[in-house]
């Protein structure tokens, strides 16, 4: 509780970003079936977004499916596009007590029907709460989603909405998944794993890293605030100076 007071006695990060790595390891170490480890993690994922909520953390982003994890195998990819549903009959109640909002970010071409519906269904039921917003990135890749912003641009230009010299950062960045959102304050990633992969690459560009040993699974309140923590000593400059 000590630690939780320090946090909160300084500003925290407006929009935080966590790469949930470590589901599967974590169900190994425990000779569990890897979706063990993936329904572990969707249940720690509630406790740490209502953490997230009461620290007033504003946005939380989370990695929950990358556009390469189709190359998994089908029985975990299966499970992994139930997460949706998940969201709907298992945190509905405390993320309504909580007035959380849920968006979803990424492609919607390659999810089934059930689960666009269910999405929508989600996004529209929540739209109108106050606290936090939590942002899910299920077939999400920042390659594809900065692809997918230049081709619409491109499509403006020629269709006659936009004009080559109003191109800006900002009329790109409106055409991003994440174009109701701000950019990344601070990014987490667990497992011990250090690089982005493929993840927020553009809203990321100022945020401040923290990597962590431990498996999503087993990440605690107690983890976010030693993150925060960090986040809260550093200098934050933005390519400028800072007396």
């Amino acid at each position: 509780m000590r630690l939780k007071q320090q946090v909160m006695a300084k500003p925290v990060p407006k929009h935080i970003a966590i790469i949930l790595d470590g589901n599967g390891r974590w169900a190994k170490r425990r000779n569990l079936p890897r979706h063990a480890g993936h329904k572990q993690g969707a249940i720690n994922l509630q406790k740490i977004t209502l953490e997230a909520h009461q620290l007033g953390i504003r946005f939380l982003s989370v990695y929950a499916f990358s556009t390469e994890n189709w190359r998994r195998p089908k029985e975990e990819i299966d499970y992994l596009m139930n997460l949706p549903k998940i969201f709907e009959e298992e945190y509905k109640d405390n993320f309504k007590e909580y007035d959380i909002r849920v968006v979803f970010s990424g492609r919607r071409d390659r999810i089934s029907q059930a689960n666009l519906d269910l999405m929508q269904r989600v996004e529209e039921k929540t739209k109108d709460r106050k606290g936090l917003t939590l942002n899910v990135c299920l077939d999400y890749g920042s390659h594809d989603e900065i692809t997918r912003a230049a081709k619409k641009v491109a499509e403006d230009v020629l269709n006659g909405q936009l004009t080559l010299a109003s191109i800006n950062e900002d009329v790109f960045a409106s055409r991003l998944y994440t174009r109701d959102l701000p950019d990344v304050d601070l990014l987490i990633r667990t497992s011990g794993e250090v690089r982005l992969s493929n993840f927020l690459l553009w809203q990321v560009a100022y945020a401040e890293f923290y990597f962590t040993k431990v498996l999503w699974p087993s990440f605690s309140a107690k983890h976010l605030y030693k993150a925060i923590k960090h986040y809260q000593k550093r200098h934050r400059k933005f390519g400028g100076l800072k007396e």
